[in-house]
C-alpha cells in the first residue's frame, strides 16, 4: 500500500541502542544528556494561533552526535488546560504515520479528548522532524506522486515489475537530490530524542503521552531510551517492533483483509447490492479489481484514470473508520454498475493527502524517508516479488499492494538501521497498550505482542472495528484511558471493552 495513513507502506519501526536497565533508579528523571543543555533549557515563546490554540517552535540538533552543528525547528501546538488551578502538565500526542502532522491532529481533534484530560492537561501536538512544519522533507512534485501512486502495484509480468522499480528508483533519486542532508537524521531514533527535549521545554519532569499507530512505536522507543522520564504512556493501535519489514507488511495486508470481510458482513446484514453473503461480496470486490486492472475506471473528479492501485487505496481508506463503510458501499456500487471511480479516487486522494489542485502535503515523502532509514528492507525487486507472492496467498486483495509499496527503499541513499529487537523499557512505570480486534492497519496481535514485550506493559482490548480505539466514542475505552492518564493507575491487564 502506497503511504498507508498512520502506519505507512513499509511500517516505520526500528530499535536503536541507548536503553536503560531496570536496576537503575526510576524515581526521578534522568539527567540532561551532556552537550544538550541549551536544548533542554530553552523556554518556548508561545503565540496565539487562532481558535484558542497557542503555537511555538522548539529547536533540536539535526545530528545528536554533533549538537553544535545544524539545527531543526520542531513545530508545536497546544490547547491549554481548561482548569489551570488543577493542571497536571502537558499531554504530548502523535497521530502516527510516519508523516502525520501532530499540529494538524491537535487542531482537528484536540477538543475531542476526554473532559478530565481537557481540564487537567495542555493537549500538545508536534510535527516530527521532517514532517509538515518541522523542516519538512520534500522530494516529489504532485505530478510525480500521481505517477507513483497510479503505477500498478500488483505486477502481472516482468514489464510491470520493472515499471514499479523505475518509479521506486525515481522516488529515491528525487529525495537524494532535494533532501540528502536530512535523510540520515529523520528516523524514529531521533524523533524519540526530540520528544525528550520537548518534555523538558514544556516544563514537565516526566512525559505524559498518547500515541496512535506509528506513534505507538515512537512512544515505545521513547520508553526504551528514557524509562525514568515516563509518567504515563498510552500506545493505541500498536505495532510489533520485533518483526522484519516484510513480516510487518504481510501482517498489515492480512489486517486489511480481515477488515474487508467485516465490511462485507455488515453490507450483507444491511442488504448488500453486490452480494448476498460475505464470501460473495469479497469475491465481487476482487473481481472488480481484476476488471480495473484490465481497464481503469473513469472519474468526474479530474482527468486521471482510476487504476487498480488507486482503487485499492480508496477501499483501504474506507476501512480505517467504520463510519466510512456506507461511503465505501456507495463507491463500490458506482464502480460496479457505472464504471465510475470518482468516489474511490476521492478516498484514495484523502489517504495520501492529495489536494484538489493536484498538490500534496509532504506526508508521502516523509513517510518513505522515515521508513527507509528505520528498518532494513529487501534490497532487490526479486526479494520484494517473493514477499508479495507470500502476502497474496493470505491477503489476495491487499497483499501485493502493501508489500510493493516500499520499493523505493531498494534504492534509498541512506543506510538503514540494524535488525529489529524487542523493546522492553525496563524500569518504566506501567505503560498502557490498546488494541482493536479488527484493526485493518495494526493487527490486534501486534498490541498483544508489544504489551508482552514491555516490562510494564498493560493490555486494554477494544472488541471492534476501525484503526485505533481512543477517540472512537467508546465510553469504556475513553474512561479507562482518561483515568490512567490522570491518575497513572492503569486498568487491569487484559481488560476488554465492547
Amino acid at each position: 500500500m502506497r503511504a498507508v495513513k498512520y502506519i505507512g507502506v513499509a511500517t516505520a519501526l526500528a530499535l536503536a541502542a541507548a536503553g536503560c536497565n531496570g536496576d537503575e533508579d526510576t524515581a526521578s528523571p534522568s539527567a540532561v544528556p551532556a552537550g544538550l543543555e541549551s536544548f533542554y533549557e530553552q523556554k518556548p515563546s508561545w503565540k496565539d494561533c487562532e481558535d484558542g490554540f497557542e503555537c511555538t517552535t522548539v529547536e533540536v540538533p539535526l545530528d545528536y552526535s554533533k549538537p553544535s552543528g545544524d539545527k531543526l525547528g520542531i513545530s508545536v501546538i497546544r490547547l491549554p488546560a481548561q482548569d489551570s488551578s488543577d493542571r497536571i502538565g502537558s499531554l504530548l500526542t502523535n497521530p502516527g504515520g510516519p508523516g502525520g502532522s501532530g499540529v494538524d491532529f491537535v487542531r482537528q481533534v484536540g477538543r475531542a479528548f476526554g473532559a478530565d484530560l481537557r481540564n487537567r492537561f495542555d493537549i500538545v501536538g508536534f510535527d516530527p522532524r521532517g514532517v509538515a512544519g518541522s523542516d519538512p522533507v520534500r522530494c516529489n512534485t504532485g505530478a510525480q506522486l500521481d505517477d507513483f501512486f497510479s503505477t500498478d502495484a500488483s505486477p502481472d509480468d516482468e514489464q510491470e515489475t520493472r515499471a514499479l522499480g523505475t518509479e521506486g528508483e525515481e522516488f529515491a533519486q528525487n529525495c537524494e537530490t532535494k533532501a540528502a542532508d536530512k535523510l540520515p537524521h529523520v528516523g524514529t531514533v531521533n524523533a524519540a530524542r526530540d520528544m525528550d527535549v520537548l518534555r523538558a521545554a514544556l516544563g514537565d519532569d516526566k512525559l505524559t503521552y498518547y500515541g496512535a499507530s506509528y506513534g505507538t512505536y515512537l512512544g515505545a522507543f521513547y520508553a526504551e531510551q528514557f524509562p525514568k522520564n515516563i509518567r504515563a504512556l498510552v500506545l493505541d493501535g500498536a505495532v510489533d517492533p520485533t518483526l522484519s519489514s516484510t513480516e510487518l507488511l504481510i501482517e498489515q495486508a492480512k489486517g486489511f483483509e480481515t477488515a474487508l470481510r467485516a465490511f462485507a458482513e455488515d453490507c450483507v446484514a444491511n442488504g448488500c447490492p453486490f452480494g448476498d453473503s460475505a464470501d460473495a461480496v469479497v469475491t465481487r470486490i476482487g473481481d472488480l479489481l481484476d476488471d480495473i486492472d484490465k481497464k481503469p475506471l473513469t472519474s468526474t473528479r479530474d482527468d486521471r484514470e482510476v487504476t487498480e492501485s488507486l482503487a485499492v487505496m480508496g477501499i483501504a481508506r474506507s476501512l480505517y473508520v467504520k463510519e466510512y463503510w456506507p461511503v465505501l458501499r456507495q463507491a463500490l456500487t458506482k464502480a460496479i454498475n457505472d464504471s465510475d471511480g470518482t468516489i474511490l479516487l476521492g478516498l484514495a486522494d484523502e489517504m495520501v493527502d492529495r489536494k484538489a489542485d493536484g498538490t500534496y502535503s509532504n506526508q508521502t515523502d516523509a513517510n518513505m524517508a522515515v521508513n527507509c532509514v528505520d528498518k532494513p528492507t529487501p534490497q532487490n525487486l526479486a526479494a520484494y516479488g517473493k514477499a508479495a507472492a507470500e502476502a497474496e496467498k493470505s491477503a489476495p486483495r491487499f497483499g501485493p499492494f502493501v508489500v510493493w509499496g516500499g520499493v523505493p527503499c531498494v534504492y534509498w541513499p541512506t543506510q538503514s538501521a540494524p535488525e529489529p529487537k524487542p523493546l522492553t523499557a525496563n524500569g518504566a512505570d506501567p505503560i498502557l497498550v490498546v488494541g482493536t480486534t479488527r484493526d485493518p492497519a495494526t493487527p490486534y496481535k501486534w498490541s498483544e505482542n508489544l504489551a508482552d514485550q514491555l516490562s510494564s506493559g498493560v493490555l486494554l482490548t477494544f472488541e471492534g472495528d476501525g484503526h485505533t480505539a481512543y477517540l472512537q466514542g467508546n465510553a469504556c475505552i475513553t474512561n479507562a484511558v482518561d483515568d490512567y492518564l490522570v491518575t497513572t493507575d492503569p486498568p487491569k491487564n487484559g481488560t476488554t471493552c465492547r
